[in-house]
């Protein structure tokens, strides 16, 4: 398995970054791996991504979700073992800490070279700041979801 951590201070409310994140159906606004996420139900979701030209589909439930604090995930089905942890920490009343950590098995030559190089770790931080500017431009969240979930 391979494991990616990133952090990125965010200067928006914790709630504003937290509510933009629930809004899986925007990532490819700012997550250049992902093709689309359809989000099925209050807790499922299917992903395309593509990384270095590999397509990849799955289906993911969310585990975790706890307002202004967490969102996991882990995939259930398809093309990709995937899990990833969005954690949420406030600074101060207009500014946040979002820490991201992904957990994936590549597979096949590009991934597992890419993995090698770290070439993943600076994909995710490139789209953390990539998400930085989308949420700071606008100031205020696409949408909200603000449910507990907790399947752990």
């Amino acid at each position: 398995m391979q494991t990616i951590t990133e952090s990125i201070d965010v200067d928006v409310p914790v709630a504003t970054a937290y509510n933009q994140w629930t809004q899986f159906e925007d990532f490819p606004e700012f997550l250049s791996f992902v093709d689309s996420i359809t989000q099925l139900d209050d807790v499922q979701l299917h992903w395309r991504v593509n990384i270095d030209g590999v397509v990849r589909e799955f289906d993911a439930r969310i585990t975790e979700q706890h307002p202004d604090k967490r969102v996991a995930w882990n995939s259930i089905s398809g093309d990709a073992n995937h899990a990833g942890v969005v954690t949420f920490h406030k600074l101060t009343d207009t500014s946040c800490r979002v820490t991201v950590q992904l957990d994936w098995q590549p597979e096949g030559f590009v991934e597992k070279v890419g993995a090698a190089l770290g070439v993943d770790d600076r994909s995710v931080k490139k789209d953390l700041k990539k998400f930085k500017e989308f949420i700071e431009s606008r100031s205020v969240e696409t949408g909200a979801w603000r449910g507990e979930v907790d399947n752990g």
